[in-house]
């Protein structure tokens, strides 16, 4: 068996995953642990993630085969491998619901669409801008302004009457705008909308780009828990004819923290080849 610990360095959490695969190829999800950054440094996170995860699941650090890391975490001195987070996505999201068509990572700074097989191979793919206001920092921000808690977010979206929607694609411009609809006396739920509604807009044309014709998209990333944001991109693949399921799932956000972990248990199986065929 195959013990392997994935950990995602993103630019608002650091999540840490911790799986076994067994000979036969079965593969048991053993710990996880997502900490906030909150000015935090993230390779203490890092650190503690893996002491964490290795407790949960009873083991010691000499257990442990391979430490695969992703997003932001190309320098945990501990790690053994890096892998690009588009791909780890890729992989972490078909583990969580196998049969889908691409992944929508949706961060605290950017979002991406990703085609994928069904093995999560990247087929093709399609990237906001750093700039862009569709990323959870901003909303994060706007909340923030609004004296709204980030885990209110979601269910005043979906409490909306008449969303205002925020057109800048600039951050800047766009916290401008709401500032304006504050004054205009438009609602909060109303605000919180026309955000996702802008969002989605984006999200859509993002798929649409990548390619996909049908299928299942899954939200993974900081987001993906959001139920304003998922209701609005599921409104607005029905209002642009796309017929393209999204859904979200429970542990979407540890998206990149499991896909680091497998393609590290992946990695580790080729090295241990190559060192037999080199032994014999």
């Amino acid at each position: 068996m195959t013990h392997t610990i994935g950990i995602d360095i993103g630019s608002g959490a650091v999540k840490s995953t911790l799986f076994r695969t067994d000979d036969d190829g079965s593969i048991h999800w053993l710990a996880k642990r997502c900490e906030r950054i909150r000015r935090r440094d993230p390779m203490t996170l890092a650190s503690e993630g893996r002491d964490a995860v290795l407790a949960d699941a009873g083991l010691a650090a000499n257990d442990i085969d391979y430490i695969a890391t992703t997003g932001e975490g190309e320098n945990v001195k501990f790690a053994t491998g890096h892998f690009y987070s588009m791909t780890t996505h890729a992989r972490g999201g078909v583990f969580l619901r196998p049969g889908i068509s691409a992944v929508v990572d949706v961060g605290a700074l950017n979002g991406r669409a990703i085609y994928v097989d069904e093995r999560g191979k990247v087929l093709s793919y399609k990237m906001t801008s750093q700039c862009a206001s569709g990323s959870g920092q901003f909303l994060e921000n706007i909340a923030r302004y609004l004296g709204v808690a980030v885990e209110e977010i979601g269910s005043l979206s979906r409490s909306s009457v008449d969303p205002e929607k925020v057109s800048s694609i600039c951050a800047v411009l766009a916290e401008t705008d709401v500032i304006n609809m504050v004054s205009r006396g438009i609602s909060t739920p109303d605000i919180l909308k026309g955000i996702h509604v802008s969002m989605a807009s984006r999200i859509v044309k993002l798929l649409k780009v990548t390619g996909i014709k049908s299928g299942t998209a899954l939200l993974t990333g900081g987001l993906a828990l959001d139920e304003g944001l998922l209701a609005a991109v599921q409104e607005e693949m029905v209002a642009e004819k796309v017929p393209v399921e999204v859904a979200s799932h429970s542990d979407s956000i540890y998206a990149g923290a499991i896909g680091a972990a497998l393609w590290g248990a992946y990695r580790h199986e080729k090295l241990q080849e190559l060192q037999q065929r080199a032994a014999a």
